[in-house]
């Protein structure tokens, strides 16, 4: 038993940016599957593809899952959805733990590891507005809005921009932000080869050097992955300000001293909980417990107010961190 949680701790990328939930439940179920995957010969980016393909099939069992009105078919519907989000997760753990495993890790990997989350809620957000434009009878009441097909046209349109607005704005930028700060962590906890941290200088050379005969798909993700990287420059002015402080006086980041290192991981572990919160867990968790109570507009308004809200507390210690150790560099 010991030497299986040696096996499964192996896997991490670290243990400092490794969530509770995540270490206990997802990592040794992925890891199962991990091994699995590597006895067939299966490459850790199909094992991507086919998380998407799981997560996304979630979508049409939150659809139909409201047990108000569909009774205990629409509880299981429930429970089969969030099921299969969970198994996309589980197979989500298991794509890095056997690139780790077998050192398969590759560009489009990474970029198609960073993607799916997001490819994976589209459908479940268009599934939930959908749903709630069918089931609004309570809704209705609560607001004193007359049950008729145009209040209810109006009010799943509504809905639907409050779901671009919560996917492509909130829960996008949320998780860029903070899968770059565990890179960052990664990058001075471990140096280059520990973390996938690039600038959008890098990318963008290497898009313009691949050409698109023979390289279509992956050309393609890579042109989003620079706009992904600028995005995540552009959110971090104290942390731009820091690295290139440090390559004026170092010649690289990777050559700045190991003191400067261990205090910036030092300053930086308490954010990683929060890095964690902005990712998958918590926002599944809640993501099923709206659907349960049969409030899915509800998740909505909790990414939107509270993820939103913590997202941009994160932003601003991370950024006092920066200022503050930048400022102690001679």
């Amino acid at each position: 038993m010991l030497n299986m949680k040696q096996d499964v701790q192996k896997t991490y990328k670290s243990s400092d940016t490794e969530e509770w939930l995540d270490r206990v439940f997802t990592r040794p179920v992925g890891y199962q599957w991990a091994r699995l995957f590597a006895r067939l010969g299966i490459h850790p980016n199909t094992v991507t593809i086919l998380s998407i393909v799981i997560g996304v099939s979630s979508a049409w069992f939150f659809a139909h899952g409201s047990w108000r009105t569909e009774g205990s078919t629409g509880l299981l519907l429930n429970i089969i959805g969030a099921l299969l989000m969970m198994w996309a997760n589980f197979y989500d753990s298991a794509d890095g733990q056997l690139a780790r495993m077998t050192n398969q890790k590759t560009q489009l990997g990474r970029i198609l590891d960073g993607a799916a989350s997001i490819i994976i809620f589209v459908p479940v957000y268009c599934a939930m507005v959908w749903r709630c434009y069918l089931h609004h009878d309570m809704e209705f009441r609560w607001l004193g809005i007359a049950d008729t097909e145009q209040n209810a046209v109006c009010y799943g349109l509504l809905l639907f921009c409050v779901s671009l607005f919560s996917g492509f704005v909130c829960h996008s930028g949320q998780c860029r932000l903070a899968d770059y700060y565990r890179q960052i962590h990664l990058f001075f906890q471990k140096g280059e080869e520990g973390a996938e941290l690039s600038t959008s200088t890098q990318q963008q050379a290497l898009y313009d050097a691949m050409p698109w005969r023979g390289h279509l798909i992956e050309k393609t993700f890579l042109k989003t992955y620079v706009n992904y990287t600028r995005q995540q420059e552009k959110s971090t002015p104290a942390f731009q300000q820091l690295m290139s402080k440090l390559r004026r006086q170092y010649g690289a980041v990777g050559n700045a001293p190991q003191s400067f290192r261990d205090e910036f991981r030092r300053q930086s572990l308490p954010l990683m909980p929060l890095t964690n919160i902005l990712t998958f867990n918590t926002r599944a968790i809640a993501l099923y417990v709206c659907c349960l109570a049969d409030l899915p507009w509800l998740y909505f308004v909790f990414e939107i107010v509270i993820m939103s809200a913590l997202c941009e507390y994160m932003r601003r210690r991370h950024e006092h961190l920066c200022q503050n150790v930048k400022a102690s560099l001679p």
